[in-house]
């Protein structure tokens, strides 16, 4: 089947799921969280094929992980749909509403996009998270996911398929597009008028080419340059906490930081402190000339590395000799993801707050809580770095757009 034609299926779906009440959604999630569980050891063999070729062809330890499965990640696939059946529906919320001076009634509320593709890569948790939390905003979702996780993303999405179609609901809610070829990409980056919306999710060579190169328009999700500035009035201890986990509480997500900078007037007491830790945890420092001189393990750093999302346990490091100057440097090298200052001035938090641009700004806390289920959102399709209608992580009501209703009593003009 071509993209062309599941797109038109995907409309179809659309159509009924955006009249589709809350209760019938959420017992659809709850079928597909059941039938997840109850076939996990088809979905588990599907895997193993995909991580018997991954292993063949030389894949990473580390994305082998990420591609694996086993009864324990499947359960919590299937708990974190559950978790998004008891979120509150954003379809039909009113934004805002008013009695105009000549008697209309105005209201603006929620709807949602129709079809959403999303294009990802080597996650097959994506596949169940995209597919669940599209269904639960009322929109038919077409997904394009990595060719390394093909067997994984065909059987989690017959399981889904199945449990949605046995619920009621039309199965062409949730479709997996052929990942063999590129082809299917492009297909659906130009399946304007049929695609209300393409979100990629995954390294920024993918999310470049997909904002680059698609007529459907592209909410652009998050590569994560983030940094952590430790400022001359920062609480050192807690600048040591801050900045180790955000670096590796886990290496390979969008919201770890990358970069360090660090005020000159605390450099040398903090600098020695945190590159032993590094050193201890396993991570390649890059840092400037003043950094490498309190180390000799530590890497000269190029322009390139200050500009690095290393996605490893790799972290690019520079003094700086102003707020201004840290100021600077993110301007010039971060991605718009997440920024951290650690300070205890007031006044030095606030101008940071105010002067970096960047979808979250954490102030005395670590990057990693840049996340949909760490702010009380419950389900996300993924961290959008862009300015134009969803911003930071995106939960069920960046997955809607809204239309105004408005109702009069014969009203002219």
């Amino acid at each position: 089947m071509s993209v062309v034609e599941q797109a038109r299926r995907a409309r179809d779906a659309a159509e009924t799921l955006a009249t589709t009440t809350r209760t019938a959604k959420d017992a659809a999630l709850h079928a597909m969280a059941d039938a997840l569980v109850a076939r996990t050891p088809e979905v588990l063999t599907a895997n193993a094929a995909d991580l018997a070729a991954g292993r063949d062809a030389g894949l990473s330890a580390a994305v082998l992980d990420r591609l694996a499965l086993d009864a324990g990640r499947v359960a919590a696939i299937a708990d974190a749909l559950r978790e998004m059946a008891a979120l509150p529906d954003p379809v039909g919320e009113v934004v805002r509403g008013a009695t105009l001076p000549n008697g209309l009634e105005l209201r603006q509320v929620r709807v949602p996009f129709g079809v959403v593709g999303i294009v990802y890569e080597g996650r097959p948790n994506v596949t169940v998270d995209a597919a669940g939390i599209c269904l639960k905003s009322g929109n038919a979702a077409l997904l394009r996911g990595s060719s390394s996780a093909a067997h994984s993303n065909a059987a989690l999405v017959e399981v889904l398929r199945d449990a949605v179609a046995g619920a009621g609901l039309p199965a062409d809610a949730v479709q997996l597009l052929d990942s063999s070829s590129r082809d299917s990409v492009k297909e659906l980056m130009r399946a304007r008028g049929l695609v209300d919306v393409l979100i990629p999710r995954g390294g920024a060579s993918l999310i470049r080419a997909v904002v680059e190169e698609s007529t459907v328009p592209v909410i652009e999700t998050g590569v994560g340059n983030c940094h952590v500035y430790v400022d001359a009035a920062a609480d050192l201890d807690k600048a040591l906490a801050i900045t180790l986990n955000a670096k590796t509480q886990r290496l390979s997500t969008c919201n770890t930081a990358e970069s360090l900078l660090v005020h000159r007037d605390v450099a040398d007491t903090f600098l020695p402190a945190v590159l032993t830790a590094f050193a201890e945890a396993g991570v390649t420092v890059h840092g400037s000339p003043e950094v490498a001189a309190h180390s000799a393990s530590v890497v000269a750093a190029t322009d390139e590395d200050f500009a690095t999302e290393y996605l490893s346990a790799d972290i690019s490091v520079a003094v700086v000799d102003s707020l201004d100057a840290a100021v600077a440097h993110i301007r010039r090298y971060g991605t718009g993801h997440t920024e951290a200052i650690v300070t205890d001035s007031q006044r030095a938090a606030r101008e940071f707050v105010a002067r970096v641009d960047a979808a979250a700004v954490m102030v005395n806390a670590s990057t990693r809580f840049t996340d949909g289920g760490e702010f009380g959102f419950g389900a996300e399709i993924g961290i959008s770095t862009q300015k134009l209608h969803a911003r930071g992580p995106m939960g069920l009501p960046e997955l809607t757009s809204t239309k105004y209703v408005v109702t009069g009593d014969g009203h002219l003009r």
